[in-house]
């Protein structure tokens, strides 16, 4: 019989990534690690689920979507070609929109677009169980199917979410407030041509693409967000890495002050923040 070592020396001489590899057999073997179960024998159903997900990699396909999880700060997300991957860049994000939302007592928060809910569901599992509100929205059916999926696994703190389907302000109330609104717009612009082909071909246009600069989205959500603050209450975007100068003006000429442009690890804008009064 073949063992889950094995397996993952066999699958990395396949895939030629020896990462990748131990991921997608701990995935198809349900092995907590290749370590621990090593020695554990493979069946002929796991056998089967791996050589689908090989597959899917071989032919290109993401490794988060193969995997259909991925973490994304201290939660665990189910992601598949209806949301956006998450990336190291939205964590980010998510980690601002922390900041801000902890100075509110008790807090109300936004997530706009929230795809497979990871900005949201990542500050309600870090925000106090008591006095957090989350609202997480979205227009695509789909992608709030996966919300919800994600949301069921996040324990105690699922009661603090509020789940609304609509196009960004759609989805809420006229008289709707937050202290935060935190959003991962679309932010492509549909031309560009620093797409990767894997994004271009797998991730979900909706969620990338807007206008002929990337702004459509955010030109919405900057115009409409004073309207749901509260005084000295606060936006954040994620926004493309040479938008911030086009982006600040945005939110200055909707009326935010101490508006301020916030870097990635990587040293490109990546963060617009402002706040009402």
């Amino acid at each position: 019989m073949t063992t889950v070592a094995q397996l993952w020396v066999e699958t990395t001489a396949i895939i030629g990534d020896r990462i990748h590899a131990r991921w997608i057999v701990e995935r198809a073997t349900a092995v907590d690690s290749v370590e621990d179960g090593g020695a554990d024998s493979v069946t002929e159903r796991m056998m089967a689920h791996l050589d689908q997900m090989v597959r899917r990699y071989q032919s290109g396909e993401p490794i988060q979507y193969v995997l259909g999880q991925w973490a994304f700060r201290h939660v665990e997300l189910a992601v598949d070609p209806r949301v956006l991957i998450p990336r190291p860049e939205t964590e980010e994000v998510a980690g601002v929109a922390l900041e801000i939302a902890s100075r509110f007592e008790p807090r109300r928060v936004l997530d706009l677009g929230t795809g497979s809910g990871a900005i949201g569901l990542a500050l309600a599992s870090e925000l106090p169980l008591e006095g957090t509100e989350i609202w997480i929205t979205d227009v695509d059916a789909g992608a709030l199917d996966v919300a919800r999926s994600n949301l069921a696994g996040l324990g105690r703190h699922a009661r603090n979410v509020r789940v609304a389907a609509g196009s960004w302000f759609g989805a809420i109330t006229p008289s709707d407030q937050f202290d935060v609104i935190v959003s991962n717009p679309p932010y492509i612009a549909e031309d560009d041509p620093e797409v990767e082909v894997g994004v271009e071909q797998y991730e979900p246009h909706r969620a990338l693409y807007s206008g002929a600069d990337g702004l459509d989205a955010i030109r919405l959500i900057s115009a409409g967000a004073p309207r749901h603050l509260v005084p000295g209450g606060s936006l954040v975007l994620e926004i493309g890495h040479r938008q911030g100068t086009a982006v600040k003006q945005l939110l200055i000429d909707a009326g935010f002050e101490n508006v301020e442009i916030r870097r990635d690890l990587a040293g490109r804008d990546r963060i617009a923040v402002g706040s009402l009064g």
